[in-house]
């Protein structure tokens, strides 16, 4: 993409110059870092973690937001975020479908490096048809990160599911929290004749994993007025009233125990894992920040009508060869990568459909979903 000269206002030009120090401090701040050297599970690596609330993140985000509305106009391009290049300075993430679109993107913007991921296109991660299994029906209370869904989630053949997530609290009744797509998506009558509707129970485990037969799984949860996101809110989240005894109160989640009732913001570097329906406990770390995707959706289980979603402000995460996420693990909660009571990162829905070594996963943030529900985590 050629893209006209801009000139810059005394205010970019501050930002642009905040970044250029601290890329400085970043280049001299290095000494013997051995990237190749192994890091242990639960364990940060000695590196700078930059938040949002970092001075030079805000200035690249500024240049980031300014710049995507013009880079997507490209439909092959299908995200823009804010992250590092390979040696460490502030960077923009651009995000692209494939080969020719990503050699449409400049190299810079306004000053700052541009680094393009050939992510292929973005989707939700609803799934069709050593440790504990997150697909075999449990014996209540149930611990989360397990296969889960709308009892009724199939049509034209085809039957859906994803991953019951977590534990929040809102209005002082526990509800399960998943993504809108997992639990709420059927919205037109099409392939099965009806709806998702509160008072519909939710299954564990999901559809996919009983042969599509919600006799061979157990209601844990019912739907809630209200209790959807989409469309058109800027999260795809979903929750479900638990239905009292059938849910472990104490939130836990298979694989990573109890979690904290505090959350914590997203930074770049930040170590992650998520425990969920398809690849289980899973590790990663954050990549970008402030991401803009496309992301798109089907009205119903499958055969349905697709349509697109834009999101804002979102975390990016790497996700090489779909180890981290894949389809079916929607729903899962990103948390960060500590033993004991890690903190709620964010909440998992969507990535690359080519399962690439640049495919990326995508979450929102933790607070943003909270704050929709006027809800708060369920943890110690």
């Amino acid at each position: 993409m050629r893209r006209p000269a801009v000139t810059l206002s005394k205010r970019s030009l501050a930002l642009l110059a905040i970044v250029v120090a601290l890329a400085l401090a970043l280049w001299s701040g290095c000494g013997t870092d051995d990237k190749s050297a192994p890091t242990a599970p639960g364990r940060e690596p000695e590196a700078i973690h930059l938040s949002a609330a970092n001075p030079a993140i805000q200035a690249v985000m500024a240049i980031q937001e300014a710049n995507t509305p013009e880079l997507m106009q490209d439909l092959d391009i299908v995200g823009t975020a804010t992250g590092l290049t390979e040696d460490g300075r502030p960077a923009v993430l651009v995000f692209a479908a494939d080969d020719a679109a990503a050699k449409r993107v400049p190299a810079t913007l306004d000053g700052v490096p541009v680094v393009v991921q050939v992510t292929g296109r973005l989707k939700a991660f609803k799934g069709p048809g050593g440790g504990p299994s997150h697909t075999a029906i449990q014996t209540p209370p149930i611990q989360l990160g397990t296969s889960g869904g709308w009892r009724f989630d199939l049509a034209n053949g085809f039957c859906c599911g994803g991953t019951l997530g977590s534990l929040i609290n809102k209005g002082g009744t526990q509800h399960i929290l998943s993504n809108w797509h997992v639990l709420y998506a059927d919205i037109v009558n099409g392939g099965n004749g009806i709806t998702a509707q509160p008072g519909d129970p939710v299954i564990q485990p999901g559809l996919i994993d009983v042969n599509c037969n919600a006799n061979n799984a157990q209601n844990v949860a019912t739907l809630v007025a209200g209790g959807g996101s989409l469309p058109g809110n800027n999260v795809d989240a979903g929750i479900a009233a638990v239905i009292p005894g059938m849910v472990d109160p104490t939130g836990a989640i298979l694989e990573v125990g109890t979690i904290s009732s505090s959350t914590v913001g997203a930074s770049l570097g930040q170590l992650v894992k998520k425990s969920g329906r398809t690849t289980a406990l899973s590790r990663s770390n954050v990549n970008g920040l402030n991401g803009t995707v496309t992301i798109g959706y089907e009205n119903e289980c499958a055969g349905g009508s697709a349509f697109n979603q834009l999101f804002t402000g979102q975390i990016i995460i790497a996700n090489s060869r779909c180890k981290f996420l894949d389809g079916g693990d929607s729903g899962s909660l990103m948390v960060e990568d500590i033993a004991t009571n890690p903190r709620a990162v964010g909440l998992l829905f969507a990535g690359s459909i080519v399962c690439s070594r640049s495919a990326i996963a995508i979450a929102n943030p933790i607070n943003t979903v909270l704050n929709f529900y006027n809800a708060t985590m369920v943890g110690n």
